[in-house]
């Protein structure tokens, strides 16, 4: 209700809204935590608060026979609470900070039945790919601290701007701190060469999939660059590199897809496809283009998500509790029958992901069709 009143809000006014309490250490050194609601935030958290509470509606039957009912719901709240933190964060140690409990979230979220030793596997594989972007992104972050004395955002940008508009910094340094920078997007978002952790985090149960994949943890990498945009914009190489890895992304995911006989691996590297075409956006300045596919693939991929849940349960019946089987899409033949509401919804997901008319996701891949010209 907060998210849908603050949308209200930005849609009417448009303003910028910056609260900031100041943690003075020292004379020289002081922190600043607040919260920033701009359009951004508010697309973002209305995300966030939608798709969470759908997904937490269908788990409350999905996991109902599970053991770890009551520690899934507090993984799924304080999950949802840290994304909240990281879009509502007025400067980049608070982002620093929640970036690392979504990261943290994930951890226990994938491996939740950690019992199953695939499951411990692909924890630790998202943990550790995500490390490695996690470092950069402190590096980038204590770089432009260096270069501009400010972590907060409109300070940062503006100091930064007077810099290169009067050739009083370091291109090569300021182009190195940018690339760290991205680094940590790349690995969150699961773009090319860190999209190892984004198949292997199937093995968490299906809602946490339609979570991470929809509206929390690969969502937080596109947040990033699109909240950094007028820093990475007046870096025309780092533009260039976003787009880059953007194209390289989309066919990448996408023939990766197209091979995959699990339902919940196929629709990661979907995800991870989708993602591209953000990040593509993204490189070419189309802001708004972007966050509009990001709003569009949250929703289609979250019915996805939680669609195949639905047709593994049926499937369990059939063939038992084995995942090799129940997520086999071979063997799924002559299903139809036996959840014509599943197959419906399923349909007009899988439609509106392919970008056909007149479905959500056609326009926002129109768009940035469109821009790329």
């Amino acid at each position: 209700i907060f998210s849908m009143n603050l949308s209200i809000q930005q849609i009417n006014s448009s303003s910028v809204y910056q609260y900031v309490w100041s943690w003075i250490i020292n004379n020289d050194f002081y922190l600043e935590f607040g919260y920033l609601i701009d359009p951004l935030t508010s697309i973002m958290s209305i995300l966030i608060t939608t798709v969470g509470i759908l997904v937490l509606i269908y788990s409350d039957n999905y996991m109902s026979h599970d053991h770890g009912y009551l520690r899934f719901f507090a993984y799924m709240s304080f999950f949802s609470t840290s994304m909240l933190g990281l879009v509502t964060s007025s400067n980049l140690i608070q982002i620093y900070i929640f970036w690392e409990f979504v990261g943290m979230c994930s951890y226990l979220l994938i491996g939740f039945w950690f019992t199953r030793p695939v499951a411990a596997k692909a924890c630790q594989k998202a943990f550790v790919t995500n490390r490695v972007g996690d470092f950069g992104l402190l590096l980038g972050i204590l770089g432009f601290y260096c270069i501009t004395g400010s972590f907060d955002f409109r300070d940062l940008f503006q100091i930064l701007n007077n810099l290169i508009s009067n050739n009083e910094v370091n291109f090569v340094f300021v182009t190195l701190c940018a690339f760290l920078l991205f680094a940590g997007a790349i690995a969150k978002s699961a773009q090319f060469p860190l999209h190892v952790w984004l198949p292997d985090a199937m093995e968490g149960p299906t809602p946490i999939s339609a979570l991470i994949h929809a509206a929390t943890m690969v969502a937080a990498g596109i947040f990033l660059v699109a909240r950094l945009m007028p820093l990475f914009i007046v870096i025309p190489h780092i533009m260039n590199l976003i787009s880059l890895i953007g194209i390289i992304t989309v066919f990448f995911g996408a023939t990766l897809a197209l091979a995959q006989k699990d339902i919940k691996r196929g629709l990661a590297y979907s995800t991870m496809s989708q993602l591209g075409y953000m990040m593509l956006a993204l490189g070419m300045g189309s802001y708004r283009s972007a966050l509009f596919h990001l709003i569009t693939h949250a929703y289609s991929k979250a019915l996805l998500f939680l669609g195949s849940g639905s047709v593994i349960h049926s499937m369990e019946t059939l063939v038992g509790y084995c995942p090799k089987k129940s997520q086999n899409m071979v063997l799924m033949g002559g299903l139809t029958k036996h959840v014509p509401i599943t197959k419906n919804s399923f349909f007009f997901g899988t439609l509106s992901l392919c970008g056909i008319p007149p479905l959500a996701c056609f326009w926002s891949k129109d768009e940035i069709l469109n821009d790329s010209w």
